[in-house]
């Protein structure tokens, strides 16, 4: 009887030793894998350890967006990160929010090689962000150009004196909160809004003269506003190639990346358009879910504040 307890007492401690060896196996197993998924896969933030092609997009309307600038920092310092695919389509939207694009993309290029590659539509303020990059590329029909700027606000002063409806305002000066929408638009107002578009439309035109192979007077030639297909484009030197992802890929091999390195694109942890328009979705009282087609007829756009650099179809 003692041997039959001891043989009982044995298989318990062999069978604890096993449970106890194969949790270890499994844990080890799991790390193995995180590790591994960590060198092939994006993280929360965008950012891989693998050495890749970062391909970052640009699409619906431009607005200041600081999660797209964080995720350009990342990238900019990520030593995983050999070159940088913009993939653009976007017919613009506010200047500032060009702007602060245009910046970070050349922050970028000063360490890293960059190509622009506009897709359908690459205009106003989104040109000015492809123009940050170091090359273009365009395919034959996509839509280019549309270089200046414009303020835009509703008269609304018919419809109130229909409804029997008047604006009352007690200012410090003349010229406080116009032009406004509730009162005729003055001389005056007009002479101040202009030299606002003017300065504006002078930096946006220097801005394309030092970042593209053209003087100013050809520049001020095409920047009335004019739009143009992507033959057209690389004709008047706006863009540099016609193309896709396998020209811009070509390009980046001249510049000493290789060309079979993985193209990831590096996503922002939210997207600021589609939060938008959500955010439009519900102050007109209709479902979340239509939010997205705010963006497809580009409703958004109606509600830009300011210098808006955008082609309106």
């Amino acid at each position: 009887m003692a041997t039959r307890a001891d043989e009982l007492i044995d298989r318990h401690r062999l069978r604890r030793k096993l449970t106890f060896w194969r949790v270890v196996a499994l844990v080890v197993i799991a790390l193995a894998v995180a590790w591994a998924g960590s060198r092939l896969y994006r993280n929360e933030y965008g950012s891989l350890a693998a050495n890749h092609i970062a391909k970052v997009k640009i699409a619906g309307t431009i607005a200041q967006d600081d999660d797209l600038v964080d995720q350009l920092e990342r990238l900019r310092t990520s030593p995983a990160v050999k070159g940088l695919i913009l993939e653009i389509n976007s017919p613009g939207g506010t200047t500032a929010g060009g702007e602060q694009l245009y910046e970070e993309v050349r922050r970028v290029a000063a360490e890293k090689p960059v190509v622009a590659e506009i897709t359908g539509l690459g205009a106003s303020a989104a040109y000015m962000v492809a123009a940050a990059a170091d090359h273009i590329v365009a395919r034959q029909t996509s839509i280019v150009g549309s270089i200046g700027v414009l303020v835009e606000f509703p008269d609304v002063t018919g419809l109130m004196d229909k409804i029997g409806v008047k604006l009352e305002a007690i200012k410090s000066s003349p010229l406080k909160a116009e032009p406004s929408p509730f009162t005729p638009t003055t001389d005056e107002e007009r002479a101040m809004v202009q030299k606002l578009i003017s300065d504006s439309y002078d930096w946006f035109v220097g801005l394309v003269v030092s970042r593209r192979p053209l003087s100013r007077d050809e520049v001020l030639k095409l920047a009335d506003g004019s739009i143009f297909t992507g033959r057209q484009a690389v004709a008047n030197k706006l863009v540099d190639e016609v193309g896709g992802e396998r020209e811009a890929v070509a390009w980046l091999a001249k510049k000493g990346v290789d060309p079979n390195l993985a193209i990831i694109e590096w996503k922002s942890p939210s997207g600021r358009s589609f939060f938008f328009s959500k955010a439009l979705a519900r102050a007109v009282g209709l479902p979340e879910g239509t939010a997205g087609l705010f963006e497809r007829i580009g409703a958004d756009r109606i509600f830009l504040d300011g210098l808006l650099s955008v082609w309106h179809p």
